[in-house]
Order: structure tokens, then C-alpha cells, then sequence
């Protein structure tokens, strides 16, 4: 069974997840901008998704807690402060 939310099978090359490319690629300013903005795209259009707007708000909380795990670890790398 997969899970759509917290380890979509389109989002694995191997044994590779996007989420850890996408953090190596970028700074860690950037990566906690990225996730800080796919959690407001989520709650922005689970509205409008009538089939699956459950599912939007577990992305959005998925990308929150991610956030949060990772200004945990160092909550001076916070870009909005």
C-alpha cells in the first residue's frame, strides 16, 4: 500500500526521496523557506480540492512538521527571523 502523504512512491528514484535531494540542493534558508511555502500551498487550495482536500491538509502538515523537525535542530537558521 502506499502512502500518498508522507512517502509518495513518484517521489522515489531508488532509494533516493525528492524531500533529501531538493534539501541538498539548496541552503538551508532556502529548504526552510521550500517547506514553509508548500505548507501554505496546501492549506491555500484544500478547498478546492473536493475529492482531496483531506489529503492537502496532510501535505501541509507534513511540510509543517518537517519544518518544525528542522528548526528544532537549529532554530537560528530560521530566514524569517
Amino acid at each position: 500500500m502506499t502512502d500518498s502523504v508522507n512517502h509518495p512512491s513518484h517521489y522515489t528514484t531508488g532509494d533516493i526521496e525528492c524531500i533529501d535531494a531538493i534539501k541538498a540542493s539548496m541552503t538551508m534558508d532556502e529548504y526552510l523557506g521550500y517547506l514553509r511555502g508548500n505548507s501554505i500551498k496546501y492549506l491555500w487550495r484544500y478547498r478546492q480540492k473536493h475529492e482531496n482536500g483531506i489529503e492537502d491538509l496532510r501535505k501541509a502538515e507534513w511540510y509543517t512538521r518537517r519544518l518544525i523537525q528542522e528548526f528544532e535542530l537549529d532554530p537560528f537558521n530560521d530566514p524569517l527571523a
